[in-house]
């Protein structure tokens, strides 16, 4: 492999200054309400979709609200529910409903408002169900599922003149939005190249098999829109693991990386899909942790994923990395969190004709010159519920942060990304072979040095690259207003979904 770039040698010197400048690292879902309205004598009623995981953050978020009442817990999962309920009795003095069937709580006609945290395959689905009955919705990233699903709520939100906000929250911090207001006016010259980054640990989620459904689980009403494919799980565990199976999830690329693609696509100053996409990576490394060549692991979605986004006059590239960076050689970028050497490394990078902006956490970015000397820092956390809640009491859809068109072009991101990895997935090809490839593809990153540092990460994982090669996926041509494939038919048919009967997500024309 080749010896270390300019580029490597100056994000080694941008990384090293950004984590001894950072000083106490921001919580990544920092979201304070401030409990302000602008109308404070009428509250407005909310139910609270899917409470197990990210919804407890919602649930943090409205109760800290004085202009706010939670009159509905909607979860498949009794127990958790009526847990919630009472929790929130605790702070509140007033105790919420929990009902099952998410549709309960749509026919009450003195809700306002729901926000959602279901897993994936529920996001796009909840939310038209919700506007179709007159509600607001505030729906957690990715929006949805596939990109015919967020066509549908774009139309939706418009067609019911709803407001939709997206659960991409550092749109509504103050270091983001300053940050991106820099670029714009040429802080750091002319930029058209990014990278986001989700270097996140991601262990095994467990031997695919046969596994029982948790009694108290209304499997049901948790697959709503996915055909059942057995009668039992193929996974251990119910909760979260879900996000590593297509079917429910769409890996990091969907779960991590809205929050880092929406950035890096604001900062490029891109409101479409992009011209082409082409990915390659796999499900590796669970075989050399568990000293077992027979092991299968029961996720199917990517751990370690680059991705390469073409625009024409610019270029983004999203890295997924699932197994260990602890202590890695992998440029400074994993040592971009507080000069630390082990754990998560997320963020992006932009890379202009005059510096460097560099989203180190959620609430701090910062400018580097040529030479890797700081410039200029951004810093401040947002409250992105109270956005929503502002353009709730509004009605103006344009005072949001982060609208359903947003949420729509960064989930999208996502499902390109993966669409590229599925079809190819059976394209195994070596370091050499993937270079041949690689070479062709246009792009404004060193597309050579990024594949040498993936197998590197790969290989210091223990990761055999002749006995376990990466997937290329195909190089896919897209139209970003008719939002199809021209040059793959097999492709187009996984913008959609195999929906069951009766919870059928519309088509746009249908909604």
């Amino acid at each position: 492999m080749k010896k270390q770039t300019r580029r490597q040698f100056l994000e080694d010197s941008l990384f090293a200054t950004a984590a001894a400048a950072a000083a106490v690292a921001t919580p990544i879902f920092s979201q304070m309400a401030t409990g302000q309205s602008s109308s404070p004598n009428e509250k407005l009623l909310c139910a609270i979709i899917g409470v197990n995981s990210r919804g407890g953050d919602h649930i943090g978020g409205m109760v800290r609200r004085k202009d706010v009442e939670i009159a509905y817990i909607v979860d498949v999962d009794e127990k958790v529910g009526e847990k919630n309920c009472a929790d929130i009795e605790k702070r509140t003095g007033k105790r919420p409903k929990w009902v099952k069937d998410m549709r309960t709580a749509f026919d009450d006609k003195s809700l306002d408002f729901i926000t959602t945290a279901t897993p994936n395959h529920w996001h796009a689905l909840a939310g038209i169900w919700a506007m179709q009955a007159g509600l607001d919705a505030y729906i957690e990233k990715p929006i949805c599922h596939n990109i015919k699903e967020g066509r549908a709520l774009v139309t939706a939100a418009k067609k019911y003149k709803k407001i939709c906000q997206v659960g991409t929250q550092c749109r509504s911090n103050p270091a983001v939005q300053n940050a991106m207001k820099f670029i714009e006016e040429g802080g750091i010259g002319e930029v058209n190249f990014s990278r986001g980054l989700c270097y996140k640990r991601r262990k095994s989620i467990g031997a695919l098999g046969d596994y029982p459904i948790p009694e108290q689980i209304d499997f049901n009403l948790w697959s709503g829109p996915v055909q059942y494919t057995t009668p039992k799980l193929t996974r251990p565990k119910l909760h979260y693991d879900w996000h590593w199976q297509r079917a429910y999830g769409n890996g990091d690329s969907g779960n991590q990386g809205p929050h880092q693609t929406d950035i890096a696509r604001w900062g490029l100053g891109i409101n479409r899909h992009p011209n082409s996409i082409i990915t390659y990576g796999g499900r590796l490394g669970y075989q050399a942790e568990r000293n077992d060549p027979n092991y299968i692991d029961a996720g199917d979605t990517a751990n370690t994923e680059v991705a390469i986004y073409d625009y024409g006059d610019k270029t983004m590239v999203f890295e997924t990395r699932g197994l260990s960076v602890d202590d890695s050689a992998d440029m400074g970028i994993t040592t971009m969190f507080n000069n630390q050497t082990k754990g998560n490394k997320i963020g992006v990078i932009f890379y202009g004709t005059e510096g460097y902006l560099v989203q180190i956490e959620y609430t701090h970015c910062i400018a580097f010159d040529l030479k890797g000397k700081i410039i200029k820092e951004f810093k401040g956390g947002g409250d992105h519920y109270g956005n929503f809640i502002d353009a709730m009491r509004s009605r103006r859809s344009q005072d949001l942060n982060s609208d359903a068109f947003q949420g729509h072009l960064s989930a999208g991101l996502a499902d390109l990304a993966n669409i590229s990895y599925y079809l190819g997935e059976d394209n195994k090809v070596s370091v050499s072979e993937a270079r041949a490839i690689l070479e062709n593809v246009p792009s404004r990153d060193q597309n050579i040095e990024t594949l040498y540092r993936t197998a590197r990460h790969l290989t210091d994982n223990g990761v055999d690259l002749d006995k376990y090669p990466m997937s290329m996926g195909p190089m896919l041509k897209f139209d970003p207003v008719k939002e199809v494939f021209t040059n793959n038919a097999a492709a187009n048919e996984l913008l959609t979904a195999d929906y069951r009967a009766p919870f059928v997500c519309p088509t746009a024309d249908k909604v």
